[in-house]
């Protein structure tokens, strides 16, 4: 059922799969076992599902069993937005993990359903073909690679495997909860649409995923620590294609307001935690802060006759390498 291309990121790598005992990563990971792929778990309690204890301790059954590190981290109590969240608390555990223990890959069970109901919700927000392909099989991130082996299957195909296999596994009743926007779309829209014309469905995302690699180039982000930069591809919706694309990999996901404001401005503060400055045919992105450092006279008057954005100066004072960098770029 797992495809060559993924099997081929996973073998003989160090990996780490972001476990729930739900039916999509328990397919996932006896599909793993079936094919040689080493592999530890993470599971995340956030404590409020009386079921979440009994999923801890399959997960820590079937480690045991199978001869994996298992990882658990208890959240603390989300007052609300539950959502993001806890997203938030998942990844941070999880590349904390991937940090202390040097894994190469993290894979997670994210499936056809996932990747539907996304581009749905994207289209009905306002999206254009980038953002409605949505998921990738593969996306690199700062210091790893995120694979979703399962892109390809319906969670109604992992559910056939798992009961001609007599696995166990558990149902989150919370994706009942249709007051959850995701949930809302799955029951409403997606799930009917999948159950009506599941192979169409498919071919269509081959063929977003073909038109969205001839229409986006491959660019290359560098880094200088946390200062990253890429040469403009001259195209505006693309830039900000791969802006959005990069703060994701580090965490950050942009609003579709801010995504604006980089259509629109030069220079733009997304969530009060980056700045995204456009000029001279270049992209700079560096952390954001209101913290005004003393600068020389000399370092103002350069920035002054080289014209650089007084927003990425205090920035650029306390980081000489990035100045020498920015200089370097736009001389």
């Amino acid at each position: 059922m797992l495809e060559n291309s993924s099997l081929h990121s996973l073998k003989d790598k160090k990996n780490l799969l972001a476990f729930s005992g739900g039916v999509d990563s328990t397919a996932l990971f006896f599909l793993l076992l079936e094919h040689n792929i080493r592999f530890d778990i993470a599971i995340v309690d956030y404590e409020v599902r009386e079921q979440s204890k009994e999923e801890v301790l399959y997960a820590k059954s079937l480690a045991s069993t199978y001869d994996l590190e298992c990882y658990i981290h208890t959240a603390k109590q989300i007052q609300n937005n539950f959502e993001a969240k806890a997203r938030t608390i998942r990844y941070d555990f999880f590349e904390k993990l991937i940090a202390q223990h040097k894994y190469e890959n993290l894979i997670t069970a994210h499936h056809l359903g996932d990747r539907f109901e996304w581009m749905l919700m994207q289209f009905c927000k306002g999206a254009g073909c980038a953002e409605i392909a949505g998921m990738t099989r593969e996306q690199k991130r700062d210091s790893y690679t995120l694979i979703r082996p399962l892109l390809h299957l319906d969670k109604q195909e992992l559910l056939i495997y798992l009961h001609a296999e007599k696995i166990h596994y558990f149902e989150d009743e919370t994706n009942l909860d249709e007051d959850i926007k995701r949930n809302e779309f799955r029951h409403k829209y997606s799930m009917p649409l999948i159950e009506k014309y599941l192979n169409g469905i498919k071919k269509s995302f081959e063929y977003l995923d073909a038109d969205k690699e001839a229409l986006i180039p491959e660019i290359t982000i560098k880094n200088i620590d946390d200062f990253a930069y890429f040469k403009s591809s001259n195209n505006k919706r693309t830039d900000i294609y791969i802006i959005d694309k990069y703060l994701k990999s580090i965490g950050f996901m942009p609003s579709a307001h801010e995504r604006e404001l980089l259509k629109n401005e030069s220079t733009s503060i997304l969530g009060r935690k980056f700045l995204v400055h456009q000029d001279k045919g270049f992209v700079f992105i560096i952390p954001y802060s209101k913290e005004k450092d003393v600068m020389s006279k000399e370092f103002k008057e350069e920035c002054r006759v080289l014209k650089i954005e007084p927003k990425l100066r205090t920035y650029l004072f306390k980081n000489t390498k990035a100045f020498v960098k920015i200089k370097e770029l736009i001389n």
